[in-house]
């Protein structure tokens, strides 16, 4: 296992440095010059140029590439190009904001998803089971945008439930008004997870109630319901819990999306703002962090893949 873990953490930084390699040239090739947009079409050359020898943009790309990758190692960020304050602190805000969504989602996403599954296997065959795994999946295939416009046009503006916003007014954000304004956004990427989280925990459970250990409990006198918490639950989850470790990257993307939806100001509107002003420092840094970010779990879910199924790591250290 430790063989394991340590080249699944070198594929790891493998993985997020040549994230960082593409997003840097992916920036650097978007068209128009940055010193113009930057300083304005009617700047002196001489004013491009001392602007460009400021930033380091007179430098080959692979010379800036490595003095970036040096400074962040060194935990400097860079400056806002657009707005001269620190990469850092023009970050943390946004992050913040898209970890609060992130975490009121997942609490709305994993209890429904589950409880959908475990309902399904226990009613497998029934039409319960057909409307949760059917309507699961095929609340799957429309997009969390899609999801998040037919949300705000239908419990936001036709009943008035929900806030079409997903951010309280100045003066409101207390902490339930919070979270009531997250609803309908954490609604829109459950709706895009439900399927698949609750199909796997439909598997588990399934394949759990047929075991011996379940037959063993029912014969010693234990009730259906009784068994199923006591015994097939705990065995049954555990795949479900590397599951849901391995959607977090599909939620990370879906954050983006929402987020510009519903006017919250996370790294979504950051990313966007950043991409329409070319703000190199900030566009460069706010990808690779979610880069990162996608990583990390990415890497959680296949150490517990591995845990779980021991097959898995036999054959990537062989």
């Amino acid at each position: 296992m430790l063989r394991f873990t340590l080249k699944r953490i070198g594929l790891s930084f493998v993985t997020l440095f040549l994230v960082a390699l593409i997003v840097f040239f992916m920036t650097h090739i978007l068209p128009g010059d940055l010193a113009r947009q930057t300083l304005g079409r009617d700047a002196l050359e001489e004013s491009v140029k001392q602007f460009n020898i400021k930033n380091g943009f007179d430098k080959p790309l692979l010379t800036q590439f490595f003095i970036w990758i040096t400074n962040l190692l060194q935990g400097d960020l860079g400056v806002s190009l657009r707005y001269g304050n620190s990469v850092s602190e023009l970050l943390a805000k946004p992050a913040i904001k898209s970890a609060q969504l992130a975490i009121v989602s997942l609490f709305i996403i994993v209890p429904i998803s589950v409880f959908g599954g475990v309902i399904a296997a226990m009613r497998r065959g029934k039409f319960t089971d057909r409307l949760i795994t059917i309507g699961g999946l095929s609340a799957a295939v429309i997009p969390e945008f899609v999801w998040s416009v037919i949300l705000i046009l239908a419990f936001g503006v036709s009943f008035r439930i929900f806030p079409v916003s997903a951010f309280p007014a100045a003066g409101t954000g207390t902490f339930f008004n919070s979270i009531y304004h997250l609803i309908m956004p954490s609604t829109a990427l459950l709706l895009v997870l439900f399927g698949y989280i609750s199909r796997i925990t439909r598997a588990g459970v399934v394949e759990a109630l047929e075991s011996d250990y379940m037959r063993t409990a029912v014969l010693k006198g234990h009730s259906r319901g009784s068994a199923v918490l006591r015994h097939v639950l705990r065995n049954a989850l555990l795949p479900t819990i590397a599951v849901i470790a391995s959607q977090i990257p599909y939620l990370v993307g879906g954050l983006v999306a929402v987020e510009l939806v519903f006017a919250y100001p996370g790294f979504g509107t950051l990313l966007l703002g950043a991409v329409n002003a070319r703000d190199f420092s900030v566009l460069q840094t706010a990808v690779l962090l979610t880069g990162a970010v996608i990583i990390f779990f990415q890497l959680i879910a296949d150490l517990l893949f591995a845990v779980l199924n021991p097959r898995i790591r036999q054959r990537v250290t062989e």
